[in-house]
């Protein structure tokens, strides 16, 4: 089934890779970014140029996920463009690398923004719609640092990606009676194949930083990075987090997994995260909420859709 889809965070790393995929699968897929009209302009080309080659129906869309209004519009032009939007990814994020204390609270506000209050400001645009068609699918690119091993110097990110990742748990069990489904996508660290650290963010408090680095803890950068790094395998790609996309997206409505863990390093987030589901989901029981386990399915002339 033909779906169209929404990728936020599309102008590289997964929601690059993930668009493109989704859009070879037979989807119409929205590469969404912001300053598509500037920094972004050759990016916007490439994506283009990308689609007429292989031709698939892959676009690009203005969508600045701090700004409410730019969440407005990028929604409102598919839904004038197609009448529905099937599909929303939630992908859009920044990391940030540095000792904790040299972040300004502000520097983690902005973290948290960037990746956790973006997905509300989508949310509210793209949700109206979705109740209204009474069935969607919304999908959360997290991480398995949300609850797998986490190594020092990655607090902002980390923090902030726990954060989303809840978001999207309760958000699965309010929208499930519209006929709206829910589905977790938690990729490892992916030292190749991505930006993520490449573009990571640095401490604003050059002092702190400066005194961490004089420190007992001055080894601590160059064991962390190192250290992931060989836990990756060598064949470890960044492209079977879209290729876990585009099955999920396939997958019949009302059957897609709840989660799904693409981390070749195997840091544990899926031993604690099965656990918590599994936590989650006998409450719900008790409490006389099972049926938000699943979506609703909408029918039309007393058969499901």
């Amino acid at each position: 089934m033909k779906h169209v889809i929404l990728v936020t965070g599309a102008s590289s790393g997964f929601g690059l890779l993930a668009s493109k995929a989704l859009a070879h699968a037979g989807h119409t897929v929205y590469a969404s970014m912001r300053e598509t009209e500037t920094r972004n302009a050759p990016q916007v080309a490439a994506v283009l140029a990308y689609a007429r080659q292989h031709h698939i129906d892959l676009r690009t869309v203005e969508l600045d996920v701090a700004s409410e209004a730019s969440a407005d519009a990028a929604v409102a032009r598919l839904i004038q463009d197609h009448g529905r939007l099937d599909v929303l990814v939630h992908n859009a994020g920044h990391m940030s690398f540095g000792p904790a204390e040299a972040f300004t609270p502000e520097q983690f506000a902005e973290l948290y923004d960037i990746n956790v209050l973006s997905t509300q400001r989508v949310n509210r645009a793209a949700l109206p719609h979705l109740r209204k068609q009474g069935q969607g699918l919304v999908l959360w690119v997290s991480s398995s640092s949300a609850r797998g091993g986490t190594p020092p110097y990655l607090a902002p990110y980390f923090a902030a990606k726990a954060a989303m990742d809840s978001l999207a748990v309760t958000y699965a069990g309010e929208l499930a009676r519209w006929g709206i489904e829910t589905s977790i996508i938690v990729p490892g660290a992916f030292t190749k194949g991505t930006n993520h650290f490449a573009h990571a963010g640095k401490p604003a408090d050059e002092a702190r930083v400066a005194e961490y680095q004089a420190g007992p803890t001055a080894d601590i950068p160059d064991i962390a990075l190192k250290g992931l790094a060989a836990l990756e395998p060598e064949d470890a790609d960044a492209n079977t987090v879209a290729d876990a996309i585009v099955q999920v997206v396939g997958t019949p409505f009302g059957k897609r997994p709840f989660r799904v863990h693409i981390d070749p390093s195997e840091d544990g987030a899926e031993i604690v995260n099965g656990v918590a589901d599994r936590v989650r989901a006998e409450l719900l029981r008790r409490i006389g909420l099972a049926d938000v386990l699943k979506p609703r399915v909408k029918k039309v002339g007393g058969q499901a859709t």
